[in-house]
């Protein structure tokens, strides 16, 4: 688990989990191995990927956004140097729930230099929804099509989403989901401290790994540790009741909430997660992103700034209705496979074995349960974490050591540092002929 939250393993958003795993499984063939390309987007890596890969797959969520405007500059310019197809499933813009594009127009440049470089290697770019459609048109882009997001398609074209209770009581088993800026600036802090009163089965599920590490460290350093409001934080009494989750892989994420009741919140794939379990879900709904996703894909939601005083999750759960997100599934997944049908991509729906060998990969793995707040004091709880501290201590004290002994010894001297001219993977692959492959590059949400 340490070590988890130290690489980053869930890119500081566990949603990205969610929508990565499914291309992952969506992408999985008999004739085609996905390679996880993970965060990585150095031009360095573009005569290598050439080289070894097929296609260059990009599962995005909310990229056209001003804080991801260095990233996708970083993105950009390794495309530009690809030489195979590039393929952009789902990509998203950001802004607030009026869909007012003005505050995109700082980032116009890059994203017209992004899709032109991906459109140079690819049929068409899958966006997210509606708002995504038009901003991408008004740029003068015409080879767009609304596909969604794939998370939604991990079970292919059936989604099942049924209430098991006709109301929810105080009995009920209820999930709830949201971001900081929800809880701070949004009013999701007073839904919070109400549904809390009134559920007393009630958890909330995080997504930052900030949040992660609040749970297992107590860790308040990261800006976010400042919302006291956030059940997250060690100051929330549902922090203090063990009514906190973070999970870290999408198996146990989405099998955990199997056994819920309802779940809610602003969190688009943290209710996701929970219809891909079955269970029934709405959003708040507080930009763009997760407003055009909802409406493109039938999901119940509500607008986050139009939430009455004295919101009840029962009345949240009463009007929720499915019809729409379940009888309209089948088309957009139709939609979505032509998508790749078009980029010359397969699918394991059409062309494999429906994700059974993925699933049953999956069914074979030991996952780590969601992180849980650290209220214990005995000793196996202190011992696990401040062994891992002292492993951590051990590695840096002997590559102290290590890297004090190579400057000793080079002195005054130039180091050079040699590199294998060819990996041991393409000496291979000339021996052997030229696999099929395909780079899943996972994109941040």
């Amino acid at each position: 688990m340490e070590e988890a939250l130290q690489r980053d393993v869930i890119a500081t958003n566990s949603g990205n989990l969610i929508f990565s795993d499914a291309a992952h499984k969506i992408l999985q063939t008999p004739g085609t191995e996905v390679v996880s390309n993970g965060m990585r987007t150095a031009a360095a890596e573009a005569e290598r990927i050439n080289e070894e890969y097929d296609a260059f797959v990009v599962p995005l969520a909310n990229a056209f956004r001003p804080s991801f405007q260095t990233g996708l500059k970083r993105l950009t310019r390794l495309i530009g140097k690809l030489r195979i197809p590039v393929v952009v499933m789902g990509v998203g813009a950001q802004t607030g729930l009026s869909y007012d594009a003005a505050r995109l127009k700082p980032i116009e440049p890059a994203v017209r230099a992004f899709c032109s470089a991906v459109l140079d290697r690819s049929a068409s770019i899958g966006v997210r929804g509606e708002f995504t459609e038009k901003y991408l048109r008004d740029l003068g882009f015409r080879d767009v099509e609304v596909i969604g997001c794939p998370s939604l398609f991990l079970h292919g074209e059936r989604l099942t989403v049924r209430k098991r209770a006709p109301e929810l009581t105080a009995d009920s088993r209820v999930a709830v989901n949201g971001s900081h800026t929800a809880v701070r600036s949004q009013g999701l802090d007073r839904v919070l401290r109400s549904a809390h009163a009134r559920y007393p089965h009630l958890r909330f599920i995080g997504q930052n790994l900030s949040d992660a590490r609040q749970l297992h460290w107590r860790d308040l350093s990261d800006p976010n540790g400042r919302v006291a409001a956030m059940p997250t934080h060690p100051d929330h009494p549902m922090y203090r009741e063990d009514k906190v989750r973070v999970y870290i892989d999408p198996v146990t994420w989405i099998d955990d909430l199997r056994d819920f009741d309802f779940s809610f919140g602003s969190r688009i794939h943290g209710n996701i997660a929970a219809l891909l379990a079955g269970t029934p879900a709405t959003v708040l709904c507080g930009d763009s992103r997760t407003l055009e996703l909802c409406r493109y894909f039938g999901i119940p939601h509500r607008r986050i700034d139009r939430l009455p005083e004295d919101l009840d999750p029962a009345d949240l759960y009463a009007q929720a209705d499915f019809t729409g997100l379940t009888g309209g599934h089948r088309e957009r997944f139709e939609r979505f496979t032509a998508f790749l049908d078009r980029n010359g991509l397969e699918n394991t729906f059409t062309h494999g074995d429906g994700g059974a060998a993925f699933d049953e990969r999956m069914r074979s793995l030991a996952f780590p349960p969601g992180i849980r707040p650290w209220n214990d004091a005995d000793i196996a709880s202190l011992a696990d974490r401040f062994g891992w501290l002292q492993r951590q201590v051990l590695e840096l004290s002997l590559e102290n050591t290590r890297l004090k002994r190579d400057l000793a010894r080079a002195g005054s001297r130039t180091v050079t540092v040699s590199v294998p001219a060819s990996s041991v993977y393409r000496r291979a692959r000339r021996a052997v002929g030229r696999p099929l492959r395909r780079a899943l590059q996972s994109g941040r949400q």
